[in-house]
């Protein structure tokens, strides 16, 4: 009996002491959140400030303008979120990334039909530049991705891809599956490829070669040149849109 008092006693006891690690870690944990909101609040507050003093720098270099973006990124705010608050009010960035977005939605579209709903980054940049003419803010490629990121929310298909070495604007819904990319990659380099070409470089039979090559074709991201030997099926979205 005696030992079984000592043993629920200890159990007790180690109830206890559980108990209290727990407040103390508790009591840690809070204090340590509270310095980190003021750290953050303070940071804020500094990043506020600089926004201020260079805010014209903010809006007349991209460069600039994409290395400020990528700060607030880090301490999870986002100036572009809203076209609204203080942010748009300070830098105008909201209203800025917006209009962006719509200009670029306005050439994806007017493109599709001829580029099957891909173009190359650059050459969507150079359409933007003489839409929005000579004396409107400039802008770069890391302005264009990051208006991109404002559409996917209207559930339109607009994406950001990599084939290759080419960044590639995807306006229309559409998985670029493997086989997809693979051909496309093979014809990054020279903007073209034949299932010749397919065949022998990636080792595929010539059923898949052409089901793939067929596929593309019919969903406008490639074109066919019957005049050559063996015909050539051109990527339109890697040759510059006039």
């Amino acid at each position: 009996m005696s030992r079984r008092r000592v043993g629920i006693h200890g159990l007790q006891q180690q109830a206890r002491t559980n108990a209290e690690f727990q407040r103390a870690g508790e009591a840690l944990a809070h204090q340590q959140l509270e310095q980190l909101k003021t750290q953050l609040s303070v940071f804020k507050t500094n990043l506020e400030d600089f926004a201020r003093k260079y805010r014209k720098d903010i809006k007349r270099d991209p460069k600039f303008r994409m290395h400020f973006q990528r700060m607030c990124t880090n301490i999870g705010i986002d100036p572009l979120a809203s076209n609204k608050g203080f942010w748009s009010e300070l830098l105008g960035v909201g209203d800025f990334y917006y209009e962006l977005g719509v200009q670029i939605a306005e050439i994806c579209i007017a493109t599709r039909e001829r580029n099957g709903g891909l173009i190359d980054i650059t050459d969507l940049k150079r359409l933007l530049e003489r839409l929005r003419g000579r004396n409107a803010q400039e802008i770069s490629e890391d302005d264009i991705v990051r208006s991109i990121k404002n559409l996917k929310p209207l559930g339109n298909g607009f994406d950001v891809v990599q084939i290759g070495s080419r960044k590639l604007v995807q306006s229309v819904p559409r998985e670029l599956n493997v086989d997809f990319s693979t051909v496309l990659n093979l014809a990054q380099v020279v903007g073209f490829t034949t299932i010749r070409e397919v065949t022998s470089k990636l080792n595929w039979d010539a059923d898949r070669s052409q089901r793939v090559l067929d596929d593309l074709l019919k969903d406008g991201i490639c074109w066919i040149d019957m005049q050559t030997e063996p015909a050539e099926y051109w990527v339109a979205g890697f040759f510059a849109d006039s």
